[in-house]
């Protein structure tokens, strides 16, 4: 079989760099709750309203991954999905922070949620086909190395876009409180359109910087026969799904689970931990949300310095080692929030955090992209998408309960972040049935 060539440097990046816009609206996702509730959602309704959010992965990976193992353009395999995906999000961004604008419609916060439904869902259109793009384009050799690229670049974009509202507002001197004529301040304004404009930069030059292997040099690659090419149903792929992407969907489901939690309360249990306030027009909850955005970049700046060493890490003493321990320190940080009541100690945190957000974006994707045939890398790469949204879309649907249950015990906003340290911690000790074959190491 012909074997594909190392990469060079600066290939291997720009498989990535898309990746930065991508996760940059992620991050800028991650003050929905902040704007929800400034629109004037209640707190146990904010799980139901990210509903959107899970569903988008669920419904729109698996046919993307699908659809993207079968396409052949003059642009590529992957590319043109990544492209769509990124006009579409930059559009949902747009309309996100105006949705007052849709009241006379339907309540403002409403038409937030939908509006969180499609920018996910765009999102999702443009990031599977990037992590399957990784998987087509690198060699055994580089593997670990090219997915820790694409979390050093992920992590780029993330601390943008969890900075940029404390940016604007702190040195750009943006306001940052809730008017008559708008309650979205400027400075959350400000903050999507800049990321949307980011965004979309980075997807063109991905778009247009990467050259796909052409189908008989893609065939050639993978030691392809006419036999593997045939259409599958999708009924029998998921026949042939290898055990250990179940194995690793067990560990995502509490992984998720518990960030799924965070990105719901963590704004309002800043605001009334640190804060001791709970007016959601106040400049003091808007100073929470800037300040979770400090939290997620110092998250990002860890994961980000963390990525360099990942690779190699998992090289000398295996995936499974990284990946349990970075979970186990994640875990620790979360925890610790419900403690702190400075908000700079919380800051030690998302550290922490940051370490279990970059092995957990790269390990996964590392075990099973080893596993699975090049010919269905993307439907299998969408399949294994719902690994990380099922948690999600069971917490979205109880979430409003399990918060009324934690308050009729005397707890709150920051008392939920308890719970995702505790899901954290099983996550990191489930790893270990992973059965990783194909590790470098023996574990």
């Amino acid at each position: 079989m012909k074997q594909k060539p190392n990469l060079t440097f600066w290939q291997l990046w720009n498989l990535s760099v898309g990746y930065i816009g991508i996760q940059l609206g992620y991050s800028l996702q991650g003050q929905s709750s902040r704007i929800f509730s400034i629109l004037g959602a209640e707190d146990h309704n904010l799980p139901i309203l990210w509903l959107g959010a899970p569903l988008a992965g669920l419904l729109v990976q698996p046919i993307i991954g699908l659809s993207s193992d079968k396409t052949w353009t003059k642009l590529g395999r992957r590319l043109p999905f990544l492209l769509a995906g990124g006009i579409i999000a930059v559009l949902a961004m747009i309309f996100i922070v105006n949705s007052e604008l849709a009241a006379v419609l339907m309540p403002a916060y409403l038409f937030a949620a939908v509006m969180l439904l499609l920018m996910d869902c765009a999102f999702n259109v443009s990031m599977q086909p990037l992590r399957s793009l990784v998987g087509d384009m690198v060699n055994d050799q580089q593997r670990n190395q090219g997915f820790s690229i694409q979390m050093i670049l992920s992590n780029i974009g993330a601390i943008i876009g969890f900075g940029l509202p404390f940016i604007l507002t702190n040195v750009f001197g943006l306001n940052n409180e809730s008017t008559d004529s708008q309650k979205i301040p400027a400075s959350l304004l400000w903050s999507y359109y800049i990321g949307g404009a980011i965004l979309i930069i980075s997807v063109l030059w991905t778009t247009f910087r990467v050259k796909e292997y052409p189908p008989k040099v893609f065939a050639e690659y993978n030691n392809l026969t006419e036999e593997d090419k045939k259409k599958e149903s999708i009924l029998k792929i998921l026949k042939t799904i290898p055990r250990v992407m179940f194995q690793v969907a067990i560990v995502q489901f509490f992984t998720w689970f518990a960030l799924f939690i965070l990105w719901n309360y963590i704004v309002n249990g800043l605001a009334e931990n640190v804060w001791a306030i709970t007016d959601r027009s106040s400049k003091a909850f808007n100073e929470a949300g800037d300040w979770w955005g400090i939290m997620g970049a110092m998250q990002s700046v860890c994961a980000f310095i963390f990525a360099f060493f990942m690779g190699k890490m998992a090289n000398n003493i295996g995936r499974k080692k990284v990946y349990s321990f970075s979970l186990f320190l994640g875990a620790m940080g979360l925890i610790s929030v419900y403690f702190f009541h400075d908000k700079y100690l919380m800051l030690i945190s998302m550290a922490a955090m940051g370490i279990a957000t970059s092995a957990m974006n790269a390990m996964p994707f590392a075990i099973i992209s080893a596993a699975i045939p090049p010919t269905k890398m993307g439907v299998y790469m969408g399949i294994f998408n719902i690994s990380i949204v099922i948690p999600q879309i069971i917490f979205a649907l109880i979430g409003g309960f399990v918060f009324k249950f934690v308050v009729g015990l005397g707890g709150s906003n920051i008392t939920m972040i308890i719970l995702a340290g505790v899901s954290m911690l099983i996550a990191s000790l489930v790893v270990f049935i992973i059965n990783d074959k194909d590790s470098l190491v023996t574990e």
